[in-house]
This record gives C-alpha cells, structure tokens and sequence, in this order.
C-alpha cells in the first residue's frame, strides 16, 4: 500500500491476497468480497484481488442444459465488490479473462516449473506428456523450451465420466516421462496416466501441476500409484497433506505473485513474467 506522497492523492492502493483451500473455497471467497468492499467502502483508490487459484474456474461454459456457468459470476461478484484489477495464475480456461470488465492478468506457472525441471532433472533424457488433449499446448510449449520429445495420451471413454483405456501417442521408452497439468484434483487421470506410460517402458514417471487441490481420496490414490514424484505449486495451501505423501513436492510461486503486485504498483509491464520467473 502507499499514500503517494504528501500533496498526492492520499487514498491507498490495496493488494489482497487470498487463497482457496479445498472445502473452504466459499468460506474463502466470501472473506475476499468483505475484505474488498471494506477498502472500497474505506476509499482505497484501487484494490487487487490476488487470487493464485480462481474459484469455480471449471465451471467457464455452459456444458448442459441449465447449467451454470459459475466463473462468470465470480467475475461480476469481485467486479460488485469493488475490485479493480485481478491477478491469478494458469486459468483452467484463458477466456475466463473476458469475464471481466477490469484488468487481468493471468500468470503462468510455467517458468516456475521449467527451473524446477532443469534443476531437479536429468531433463535431456526426458520427453514431457500431456495426459489429455486439453493440455497438449501446455505441454508443447514446455517441451519446445527445454527442446525435448513431446508425447500425448489419448483417452477412450466407455461412457461420460468414464475412461476405458488410455492410448499413448508418442515415444517413452527408456526416458523419465513428465507429465504436465494446470489441476490435479481426484488425480485419477494422472495416476492412469503413469500407468499407461510405465506399460510403455519409461524409466521413470513424475507428474508437475499448477494447482494441486488433491481432494477427497487424491492423497490415497497417489501413495499407490506409480508416480516418483508428484511436484505442485503453492497456490492452494497442502502441507498437511505433504506429511501424508512423502512424494509431494513443492514450486513456490511467491516470487512471481510478489514481482507481479510490484509492478502493477509501479506502472510497469507484466508481461516480463509470463516466461521468465524471478529469482527467489
């Protein structure tokens, strides 16, 4: 916050923070709205609500009949607040941008993660995996910057919700396969992924994810399965569940949200964060 000077406009500019734990994203969100209307109430002259993880972002279309398309709501919610600009990071869907009528500004995980990789990896004897078709430009766009193979898994479904089997498009043998997702949540797609990739006879299987919500049995689920590591960032609270598996392992993308708030307090261009990550 800053009070701009003596003979400057002495309303302050607001940063606040807020993350959404899984089973607290609506206690969570609610504080957000009070919390902006109380500055907005109190005269602050603009008020930036950082959110690493938006809430109901899933829900960005409307996929049946009668349903609802929730992000959008979110959206006027914060706007009916008082919010003036938004920053969040790896939006399940880019379009949720237009949402909005003020700024946002929506970071990437990526550099974050292609760091991790290269310092925590034998990466040259690597090739990234996207589990699904959705994440094949995620995953395309990490592979061509540390200049590895690129493979994609296929997934056949026996009906809605139901996956049959998974087909992987694309060479693993012999390799550390990494796969790459914005959400894990019940990772039943990710852990069915590592088989598939095992059965290829990849040398090793590790999965990095932006958000890692590991709700309802995901912890279980992960301890059996055949994945080395599980790498997430911070953008939803889960070191309870770091001690429940001794495979999860942590990106912290603060730096990147603290580099992000600076700028926009300073007038300068954010866009710098989009592919490179601060040092720590």
């Amino acid at each position: 916050m800053d009070s701009g000077g003596a003979d400057a406009d002495v309303r302050l500019l607001v940063f606040i923070l807020q993350s959404t734990a899984p089973g607290e994203i609506n206690d969570g969100l609610m504080e957000l709205l009070i919390m902006i209307n109380a500055c907005k109430t109190a005269s602050a002259r603009r008020i930036t609500a950082v959110i690493p993880n938006f809430p109901y972002a899933r829900q960005d279309k409307k996929d049946k009949s009668r349903a609802p398309i929730s992000a959008k709501l979110i959206a006027n919610m914060l706007q009916t607040a008082g919010c003036n600009h938004v920053i969040t990071m790896d939006l399940h869907a880019s379009q949720i941008q237009g949402f909005f009528n003020v700024p946002v500004d929506n970071l990437y995980a990526e550099p974050s993660a292609l760091r991790y990789i290269r310092e925590n990896f034998d990466y040259r004897n690597a090739v990234i995996v996207s589990p699904d078709a959705g994440g094949a430009k995620r995953a395309t766009a990490i592979a061509d910057r540390l200049d590895l193979g690129f493979a994609l898994i296929h997934k056949e479904r026996a009906r809605p919700n139901e996956v049959s089997r998974m087909v992987l498009v694309g060479d693993v043998e012999g390799k550390i396969a990494i796969l790459v997702d914005d959400m894990a949540d019940t990772c039943g797609t990710l852990v069915k992924a590592a088989d598939t990739v095992m059965q290829h006879r990849a040398k090793e299987v590790v999965a990095i994810v932006t958000h890692g919500i590991l709700s309802g049995k995901a912890i279980e689920t992960l301890n059996g399965s055949k994945l080395s590591r599980i790498v997430v960032t911070n953008t939803v609270p889960h070191e309870a569940k770091k001690e429940l598996c001794p495979r999860l392992d942590t990106i912290d993308i603060s730096p990147t949200l603290a580099e992000a708030c600076r700028r926009t307090h300073n007038g300068e261009s954010v866009s710098f964060l989009f592919s490179h990550a601060p040092m720590e």
